[in-house]
């Protein structure tokens, strides 16, 4: 089915015009001002801002955690996603310690194979590096198309790797051409903490946030930061919060060393406040906690420096029933927060429209640089001739409130419940196809396809 996009405002990273979009198949086929090209179907964009399609590379779909499942798999998960114009998401495979990374890959394929409705990728989480798993890292980068690695420097026991897997890791990986994700934090001193306010009988969500207290973040990140360096891997911090940890990465900007850092929405606009002496504040336990207000003036001004690249949302949804394992404990509270659907209009509605962001910083942040640095680009993440047509139509000017009665994330609560955002999401195509339109999905699961990555050289 061809389809002409007529009198929009097109903005990629670097540019903002008036133009028509011609597509065929799966890709943008003529972009120019007046197009008179017969198509199978017009959309007008007039008054809209159509932009590439977002892309999130940090969920959790269908994962397990703490003895349970997070609450959207890869059907509602990446439906929720293209509601809110995020077309392609990257999931994490967990590696099982002591098993291989072909095995945690063929578990995740069995839960994603044909049930997704987006375009999806992964990254392998690597739990246990050893000579065997060292063998294994060619092969998901050549073969498999999965060019990153993750790596926690928390969750002793079951997900965090020491020092010395990660510089050999590191090592293997920057050989072949890959990049290293970490989930920066003092995993060592946390346990410590959360120990201490346990025995305390401190077992309220707050002693959650209290738990992890800035320097836990600030020293893992150090630490990570100075390891990338010496071995010379690409480096990627994940899900970054606070002043101290991105401080780290702009001393490392001093020596000339390039470190890609992630922040997530929830970040950007919730605070610790959220975290009263009562059990609603479980509703925001996630790992790193949410910080204070100083934070969220640092990670603004970040992006604006280009020190933060790319905004995410960790989605990680766990319905209250299962929040509630943690009622007389909150180290039991399962760690997560649902925004898979809702990243795009808020950082459009605080972000654009308040002023801390260009529109085509917007667009850097919410999709291109993430296409960039995971070897999609220029397949995904911009607006050009011959890249898939993902394409997002945006109301600049209307209006509307974020509730769990609305939302298509399967949870039942709203980390946003109330919030009135400025910028709605219309239209959404994914690979030349309307996939949302009136507030419908026009595709079934299985739509998505999974999207092979180019190796990365830890540039943009």
């Amino acid at each position: 089915m061809s389809i002409l996009i007529k009198n929009g405002r097109i903005i990629t990273a670097t540019d903002d015009y008036m133009a028509d979009i011609y597509i065929t198949g799966e890709t943008i086929q003529v972009i120019g001002q007046g197009l008179n090209i017969p198509a199978d179907r017009v959309i007008d964009a007039s008054g809209a801002l159509v932009m590439p399609g977002g892309i999130d590379p940090h969920v959790h779909l269908d994962m397990p955690f703490m003895g349970t499942y997070s609450s959207d798999n890869y059907e509602t998960g990446t439906r929720a996603a293209l509601f809110g114009g995020t077309t392609t998401v990257i999931d994490f495979i967990l590696q099982t310690q002591g098993k291989s990374l072909q095995s945690a890959l063929k578990e995740w394929k069995g839960r994603s194979d044909n049930n997704a409705v987006g375009d999806y990728s992964f990254h392998m989480a690597v739990t246990d590096f050893n000579e065997e798993t060292k063998k294994e890292i060619r092969h998901f980068i050549e073969v498999e198309g999965i060019t990153s690695f993750k790596t926690f420097m928390a969750y002793k026991g079951a997900l965090m790797i020491d020092d010395r897997q990660m510089v050999g890791l590191m090592q293997e990986v920057k050989k072949l051409g890959g990049l290293i994700n970490v989930h920066a934090t003092n995993g060592d001193m946390i346990d410590f903490l959360i120990a201490k306010h346990r025995s305390e009988g401190k077992l309220a969500p707050i002693y959650h946030y209290l738990s992890q207290p800035e320097v836990t973040e600030a020293e893992a990140s150090s630490r990570f930061v100075d390891m990338a360096e010496y071995t010379g891997c690409p480096g990627y911090i994940v899900h970054l919060t606070c002043e101290g940890a991105l401080n780290a990465v702009r001393n490392a900007t001093k020596r000339n060393q390039n470190i890609f850092v992630e922040t997530c929405i929830q970040y950007l606009i919730l605070d610790a406040s959220l975290y009263e002496d009562n059990f609603e504040g479980a509703k925001w336990v996630m790992s790193p906690p949410l910080r204070e207000k100083k934070d969220q003036a640092t990670l603004w001004a970040g992006i604006n420096q280009g020190l933060v690249k790319v905004v995410a949302t960790d989605h990680c949804p766990f319905n209250w029933e299962q929040k509630l394992m943690g009622r007389d404990d909150f180290s039991k509270i399962p760690n997560g927060h649902p925004a898979i659907e809702n990243r795009m209009e808020l950082l459009f509605s605080e972000g654009v429209n308040k002023d801390k962001i260009t529109l085509n910083r917007y667009v850097e942040v919410a999709s291109t640089n993430a296409a960039k640095i995971f070897g999609m680009f220029p397949k995904k993440g911009t607006i050009a001739i011959g890249s898939d047509a993902d394409i997002i139509i945006l109301d600049p000017n209307e209006t509307h409130t974020l509730s769990v009665k609305t939302h298509h994330m399967n949870v039942d609560y709203s980390g946003y419940e109330g919030w009135e955002v400025q910028g709605k999401i219309k239209t959404v195509l994914l690979r030349g196809k309307v996939v949302i339109d009136n507030n419908e999905c026009k595709v079934e699961k299985g739509y998505g396809q999974f999207v092979k990555r180019k190796k990365v050289a830890g540039k943009m």
